[in-house]
């Protein structure tokens, strides 16, 4: 009896959903795409393990603007210079913002930063304390000595190294270079594989770098969030969070420190402790706007 009761009540729902998906079909026209399945859409045909190329031989078949369905999610794949002109220019404000993912939001505290949260007067202001205040020709020139530092101390290796005969890793250190440029211009301190400090940055980092490009079940299928729960996904979505938002407060306390000596050269942490100071923007920023820009950075 309770197995005939459950085998109703999932038709039903099965019904429902293929319902509403007629409905919908009927008042939208999405561009083409290959047939998907109930619920799932398309996600059982992505070759993951060589997506571009998977996209690209759909697009000879379906077009260079071609619809797909990824759960709940309508996806539009755009694969010729033309058609990306036309998203990225010519109807720029329909495709201006982005989907919410769970791990974007996230670590943009919600949408607070610039490059995650939606279009609008709040991205507008925002856009404009980045690019007046922070990242104005002054201000980077400003920063030329630190990138000029970090390009010596990285020659500086490569020619111990070759004075040694040893090999040396240029991937690794071009990375190195990159990272430690940005720490000193965003926070004016360098984080160095080797010491405490260093190996535990670019452990957060590196495990904010792979969370942003997890697979989350609850983006395709919203009512499946209890999944992400259930594999850990969700608590380790929320530990590094955590551990990041601690180490950005740290950062911020050091900034806030009265008896902190004062720098030959504001970093970009300065300048935002300054607006938040002020008070006398649009958007009255926080502690938590400050650290979605940072971790934008």
């Amino acid at each position: 009896m309770a197995l005939l009761i459950f085998e109703i009540l999932f038709l039903s729902i099965i019904f429902l959903f293929l319902l509403k998906k007629n409905k919908i079909s009927k008042r939208a026209r999405f561009p083409p795409g290959p047939n998907g399945l109930p619920l799932i859409g398309n996600l059982h045909q992505l070759d993951i393990s060589n997506l571009q190329t998977h996209l690209w031989k759909l697009s000879q078949k379906y077009g260079p603007l071609m619809s797909l369905k990824l759960g709940f999610k309508r996806t539009l794949i755009v694969s010729s210079a033309k058609m990306a002109e036309e998203v990225l220019k010519t109807h720029d404000l329909e495709f201006c913002s982005r989907p919410l993912l769970t791990g974007q939001q996230k670590f943009s505290y919600n949408g607070l930063d610039v490059a995650f949260s939606p279009y609008g007067a709040y991205w507008r202001e925002m856009r404009k304390i980045c690019v007046v205040h922070l990242l104005n020709s002054t201000r980077v020139q400003s920063f030329r000595t630190n990138r000029e530092d970090e390009v010596s101390h990285m020659i500086e290796k490569i020619s111990k190294a070759a004075l040694a005969s040893k090999p040396f890793n240029l991937t690794e250190a071009m990375l190195s270079l990159t990272s430690t440029a940005i720490c000193r211009t965003a926070f004016g301190k360098r984080y160095e594989d080797g010491g405490i400090e260093g190996s535990r940055f670019h452990a957060l980092l590196n495990e904010t770098e792979a969370l942003f490009a997890t697979f989350f079940l609850s983006d395709y299928f919203p009512y499946m969030g209890w999944v992400d729960r259930l594999t850990g996904l969700a608590h380790r979505l929320e530990k590094n969070f955590r551990e990041f938002d601690v180490f950005y407060q740290q950062i911020i306390d050091e900034h806030l420190d009265p008896e902190r000596p004062k720098p030959d050269h504001e970093d970009i942490l300065d300048v935002l402790l300054q607006i938040y100071k002020d008070c006398t923007f649009k958007v009255q920023l926080t502690l938590d706007h400050i650290k979605a820009i940072l971790m934008v950075i």
